[in-house]
């Protein structure tokens, strides 16, 4: 026995490697075969540190066996406990009896009778395991095996029973998760939903990620009321520039829901497709343009708008519309020049097919950046575009807009005083095809060219003060029509498209949908600016009025005054203000107000949007002249574990409530949980035309970290009230 501390190694030879082992401690006795070391016994093992009271090594087995508060570290990622520990060098296996593990990283523990590892594998048979403080834990899942790959962080568990407290919920004979973010193969969260209409909800997403460039996900549901379907998102990133998404769903209802609800359609599908490259020429030509290239693609097509209501249970942040636009979007650009052609498809939702709908198939465009002349005194610039705006039935044309302004601008007084005076010249042709049904109107070819003169002067003026800086600018700008000169289809229709008498005509829309020449007004525009900022330089106060005056017609003389406002009143209240007055009514024709408050664990907006169109309804289908909507939403975390939230949208002139939301969230390190009701107003489409629906939910939360991430809207259980439908 030695008084003094000692090291001991013992290197034990292995044909693959020389795996060695250090044995530190401060007595030592030997018989035979056996080595018996005590005192602070520490063993360093490959990345693997082991403490133990005491141990014994035998040479001719190899095995070293440790015995009482044992503790045993892996590369930092995790610790085992233990009272019992066998190492096997030759063999490579580990044996802990009995079993406690935790992951530093993710403080999920396990708890077994037994625990014995080979290479990367640990095998715990009969045991527990949760991420909660193991005294008391809310959670746990006790299984009768399990397996645990220590670098690819995966747990199987086999028999596992999910309690709540001592309260068993849930039971399957196999269940497996991973304990860090990497992307792989499994099942995820899944959606479950109970509705008063639609019956039982379930859907299972399946996740495939066998390689790093790209990621398969499949939402197969079920409805057991109303049908069955499937979606699918295929996910790429194919080179360091670019990545995509491709979509697909299809959903079938059942005859007796479909006759019920009198919808358009008895199955719902649709597809999605969205990519984005932003350098596509030097990508896949091999050349290396000096410019900046980008390719964007975002197509999409559905037979009607269930397609995007069915997608998930939860539709509180799902956005409907009745328009869905397609588009593909291509350019190349260099500090001097701009090349771009746009594609643009529309599908009318709220209509049967879109065979009259308007499409820009394509849109080429040319852009001459601006310029400089005399010392940066002269500027130009030039925009060419080209619109081939066409549908499958009536008439398509192509048009091309020309503008080429070139301005002359100075300063004056020591720069206290700027001018410029702009030259616009502007032409616009139309080539006609194809005939219109719904008019006897002959559209002939032509072209329509004018010039106008802008004449703006501006000042600016800054003054600092010791706690804030005042800035205030003065600006006027006045343009003036020169000269315009017209043939064919502008010489035919500049005088009927722009007499507003005309609009109730029955041939307006058909002959006037392709003229979009707005007359040059003879006006001036009046504009005053002023900001405060603070020492910090953050804006406090935004300031801004507006006020027009035309010089063309004393009748509408005054265009309408807008003052728009943003006052931050403190670090955590601001008030935003934007309103236009009308002269001509002598009422406002639009005020939208927004108050935000965001403190003491509150964060609070409201709005109020006002709008009047000056246009008395002569149906009951034609829009209302008002509009008096109201938003808000309320946020209140009370400290780290409890938070409440609230929202409330309402449709003040039609008296009709859109949608409103009430709830609350539970959070612990290892666990949330929150309920929340909501009530939504969604389109739909029946035989009838456009309706809508209004539908309540209830959905319940429950997340078990780490297990599950959480997420916003990240609703577990969800159960639908009954609804009711709306014209």
């Amino acid at each position: 026995m030695f008084r003094l501390f000692f090291i001991l190694s013992l290197l034990i030879a292995c044909l693959s490697a020389g795996d060695k082992v250090e044995i530190y401690a401060s007595k030592l006795s030997s018989h035979n075969e056996i080595i018996n070391v005590a005192g602070g016994v520490s063993v360093i093992y490959k990345d693997y540190i082991i403490t133990a009271d005491r141990a014994t090594y035998d040479k001719k087995t190899g095995d070293l066996e440790l015995f009482d508060n044992i503790r045993a570290n892996h590369a930092g990622k995790y610790k085992i406990l233990g009272k019992y520990a066998k190492l096997n060098i030759a063999k490579k296996e580990r044996l802990f009896r009995p079993f406690y593990m935790i992951d530093n990283k993710s403080d999920v523990w396990m708890s077994g009778d037994e625990g014995k590892a080979t290479e990367e594998e640990i095998d715990i048979a009969s045991g527990v395991v949760s991420g909660c403080n193991p005294i008391d834990p809310l959670w746990t899942m006790e299984f009768s095996s399990s397996d645990y790959d220590t670098e690819s962080m995966w747990i199987n568990l086999y028999n596992m029973r999910l309690y709540i407290y001592d309260i068993p919920v849930l039971y399957t004979p196999y269940f497996g998760y991973s304990l860090d973010t990497t992307r792989r193969t499994g099942l995820l969260k899944p959606a479950i939903g109970l509705s008063n209409d639609e019956g039982f909800y379930y859907q299972q997403p399946i996740y495939i990620a066998e390689q790093n460039w790209w990621d398969l996900e499949f939402l197969p549901q079920i409805r057991t009321s109303r049908g069955a379907g499937i979606y699918t998102k295929f996910r790429f990133v194919d080179s360091k520039v670019s990545h995509g998404e491709i979509k697909m769903g299809y959903f079938k209802e059942k005859e007796d829901y479909f006759l019920k609800n009198n919808l358009q359609n008895n199955s719902h599908y649709g597809f999605n497709v969205k990519y984005d490259n932003r350098d596509f020429l030097n990508l896949w030509s091999g050349y290396d343009f000096s410019g900046q290239s980008g390719l964007y693609i975002d197509i999409n097509h559905m037979n009607d708008v269930d397609y995007i209501n069915l997608e998930k249970g939860d539709t509180t942040d799902t956005a409907t519309a009745t328009q869905v636009l397609s588009r593909v979007n291509i350019f190349y650009n260099t500090r001097q020049n701009y090349f771009g052609t746009y594609l643009k498809y529309y599908q009318d939702l709220t209509l049967d097919n879109n065979e009259n709908t308007l499409q820009k198939l394509p849109v080429v465009q040319y852009h001459y950046y601006l310029d400089t002349l005399l010392k940066d005194h002269l500027l130009y610039s030039l925009d060419i575009k080209s619109n081939n705006i066409r549908r499958q039935t009536n008439n398509k044309v192509v048009q091309t807009d020309i503008n080429l302004p070139v301005t002359l601008q100075s300063s004056f007084f020591d720069e206290y005083l700027t001018a410029s005076y702009t030259a616009n010249l502007y032409m616009q042709h139309s080539a006609f095809s194809g005939n219109d049904s719904r008019t006897t109107f002959d559209y002939r070819d032509g072209y329509y060219t004018r010039n106008y003169h802008t004449i703006s002067v501006a000042s600016q003026l800054t003054k600092p003060y010791e706690n804030f800086s005042h800035i205030i600018g003065l600006g006027v700008t006045y343009n003036r029509s020169a000269w315009s000169q017209e043939s064919g289809f502008y010489e035919d229709n500049s005088k009927y498209c722009s007499d507003i008498a005309n609009t109730t005509d029955p041939d307006y829309d058909a002959r006037c949908e392709f003229y979009n020449i707005t007359d040059i007004d003879n006006a001036a525009q009046l504009e005053f600016t002023q900001y405060v900022y603070d020492k910090q330089a953050k804006e406090v106060l935004y300031h801004r009025l507006a006020q027009r005056i035309s010089y063309s017609s004393n009748a509408n003389r005054y265009g309408e005054l807008e003052n728009e406002l943003d006052y931050k009143i403190t670090s955590y209240l601001s008030f935003y203000n934007n309103m236009f007055y009308n002269y001509d009514q002598n009422r406002f024709s639009k005020v939208f107000n927004k108050v935000s408050f965001t403190n003491y664990g509150v964060a609070l907006h409201l709005s109020h949007l006002y709008k009047d169109s000056f246009i008395n309804p002569q149906t009951s289908s034609d829009p209302l002249r008002y509009t008096s909507y109201l938003t808000s939403s309320a946020e209140y975390e009370y400290n780290r574990h409890y938070s409440f939230s609230a929202l409330y949208n309402y449709d003040l002139e039609s008296r009709e409530k859109k949608s409103m939301s009430i709830g609350f969230m539970y959070k612990k390190r290892c666990w949330d949980f929150g309920i929340k009701y909501s009530e939504n107003n969604r389109p739909i489409l029946t035989q009838s035309g456009e309706s809508s629906i209004y539908d309540k939910y209830i959905y319940i939360t429950i997340v078990l970290k780490p297990l599950m991430q959480p997420s916003k809207n990240s609703s577990f259980i969800t159960y639908k009230l009954p609804n009711k439908q709306t014209n």
